[in-house]
């Protein structure tokens, strides 16, 4: 498996990491290119206005960060064209779609920059135009790969010929109109070509051999050579290849279900996921993917060894339909945690009414897996994503859990995706987000910001005091927004606007939003009187900032009303932000 991701900058480790890899793939493929060139990609993507173009980097890497395959892509915003400098796997990638995925990916870019069209450079299929004969095959199968896609060589002109008598092979200029029904014209591609050879080969083409090229292209339709390698009615489906990227990706727990603790006043229960679930349904909004499975490093990053491997045995220790809930709580001594695993429940619990059942680990477990897919969909640059899981995470620390949550997914999240940009993490449920705060108090690379009950009276009663900002690195980096017992949402969006000027001015890559609906009018759990209308706006409120935002679920436990209120707030992410949550509109052929 693997994702394709935009690489931005060389800033991140990961991105840093991302680049020497690709430079090492390109040099193996294109060993006559000089490697300054290669050397050049951290300073084209950060300078635009000295390149003339806006650079864009795709990598397809698995989630170890192995680089399997990279495209590399230009666009001239003052002449609205995308050139495609580069694309390449690395050599052992042998199959798996790497090459096909990354194109198409280029071309949803291009399609997204409302570009005119795609164009690129391919070696010629013809002995008069390339005599070194052990390049054609190869040269051929490319060709019929990018004809599978309506892309074929732009004729009539003298593109081809070679810049110097030594040339042996010069490349055709490749058009792909992207599914566009306007017709390219000799007028638009002049201006076109002047830049591809004026910009990229500055220091290769003189100023007659640019004149001569221009002059060249005659006025009128641009043609393309004639299909050679596929039939032209099989082009039809890969017009119109533009996935809904815009639409929200949805992960569901597909194996919530199995923790269901029965016992009366347990509101934490499966019917809020079908609930919410049966609403999303009836929009267009969102486009459900499966969740895939992460290792579990990645809540050993966050959370602690001991907690992890506790959870993982004591679950296996419980009977069937049996639920373990503390009921003693040492002081906790790090050298002498208690030996008994069923005593030692208090050692790892914050209160009385988070039980551990045999499926307790393994449905939370899941819930990471979903998180984490989630979060892969937004570093591939969807809009929004949205892990509609239980249980819950925002409680559980690095060391203990409670209040339904066993790994915080929030922060797990938070902590892969600060390996690529900054990260905030707003917290709207009605309880404090206790666990994010603890986990990142110390940590300037995260920003924890949680709006919730005052802990004079709501859970958990111990923490989101207003004067808890973060220690060391962290030091304002964690912000507590507690709000009285009584409240609507008018007054609630007067506090969501200050949170949301904080992010703001923090400027993050990513956004992760605690989803709370625990903050609804007669939740059991909580005091506040929001409507769907709150949920509405305060959506629109948290899209406006277009930042790509994965949402996951944390509480809320009035099940009549559950489901509209999260359609609602999805509704108004969608209307704040016009770029994200539309359904595909693109004509079918």
């Amino acid at each position: 498996m693997f994702r394709i991701r935009t690489v931005t900058s060389d800033i991140y480790p990961r991105d840093k990491a991302a680049i020497e890899q690709v430079k090492e793939i390109l040099q193996s493929h294109f060993a006559t290119v000089n490697k300054e060139e290669f050397d050049l990609i951290p300073e084209q993507l950060r300078n635009p206005l000295k390149y003339r173009f806006t650079t864009k980097l795709f990598v397809a890497e698995d989630h170890k960060g192995l680089v399997k395959g990279c495209a590399y892509l230009y666009y001239a915003s003052d002449l609205e064209f995308c050139f495609l400098d580069y694309i390449a796997t690395r050599r052992e990638v042998i199959s798996g779609g790497v090459g096909g995925a990354l194109y198409e990916r280029v071309r949803e870019e291009a399609k997204k920059l409302k570009s005119l069209g795609l164009f690129f450079e391919c070696l010629p299929d013809e002995p008069s135009l390339c005599t070194e004969a052990s390049l054609i095959p190869e040269n051929k199968k490319r060709l019929r790969f990018y004809e599978n896609y309506g892309a074929r060589p732009i004729i009539n002109t003298l593109y081809e010929t070679p810049v110097s008598p030594n040339d042996t092979c010069p490349p055709h200029l490749v058009y792909d109109n992207i599914g566009r029904e306007e017709h390219l014209l000799g007028s638009q591609l002049r201006m076109i070509v002047r830049a591809i050879l004026e910009r990229k080969y500055a220091e290769l083409c003189p100023k007659e051999y640019v004149d001569t090229v221009i002059n060249s292209i005659e006025p009128g339709v641009v043609m393309r050579r004639d299909f050679r390698y596929i039939k032209k009615e099989s082009v039809a489906t890969s017009n119109e290849l533009i996935i809904p990227r815009q639409k929200i990706i949805l992960v569901i727990n597909d194996k919530h279900q199995i923790h269901h603790v029965r016992e009366r006043g347990y509101v934490e229960s499966p019917v809020r996921i079908g609930r919410i679930h049966k609403e999303l349904l009836k929009t267009e909004l969102f486009r459900e993917i499966p969740p895939e499975s992460y290792s579990e490093d990645h809540i050993k990053l966050v959370h602690k060894a001991s907690l992890f491997n506790y959870l993982k045995k004591v679950c296996k220790e419980i009977a069937p339909k049996e639920s373990l809930y503390p009921y003693v709580f040492p002081i906790r001594n790090a050298e002498k945690p208690p030996k008994n695993r069923m005593m030692a429940a208090g050692y790892y619990c914050i209160d009385t009414f988070t039980p551990i059942t045999r499926d307790a680990f393994f449905a939370a477990r899941r819930a990471v897996d979903c998180t984490l897919t989630a979060a892969d969909k937004i570093l591939e640059n969807h809009p929004i994503a949205y892990a509609l899981i239980r249980p819950p995470g925002h409680h559980a620390e690095s060391a203990v859990f409670g209040g339904f949550c066993y790994f915080n997914n929030c922060a797990i999240a938070a902590q892969m995706l600060s390996e690529y940009g900054r990260v905030a993490i707003l917290d709207i449920d009605y309880h404090h987000g206790n666990g994010q705060q603890q986990i990142f108090y110390s940590r300037k690379e995260v920003l924890t910001i949680s709006i919730h009950g005052h802990p004079s009276f709501a859970y958990p009663y111990f923490s989101g005091y207003d004067d808890e900002k973060g220690d060391g690195d962290g030091l304002g980096y964690n912000i507590n927004y507690p709000l009285s017992e009584n409240i609507d949402g008018i007054l609630y969006r007067k506090t969501l606007e200050k949170a949301l000027k904080k992010i703001n001015a923090f400027a993050p890559d990513y956004l992760i939003v605690a989803l709370g609906l625990d903050v609804a009018k007669g939740d059991p759990t909580g005091t506040w009187s929001l409507t769907a209308q709150d949920f509405y706006e305060n959506g629109a409120l948290i899209g406006k900032l277009k930042l790509r935002t994965l949402v996951v679920q944390e509480g809320g436990y009035k099940t009549e009303n559950i489901g509209i209120n999260a359609k609602n707030f999805f509704r108004g992410m969608v209307d704040g932000n016009p770029d994200s949550g539309k359904p595909n509109t693109t004509k079918k052929k």
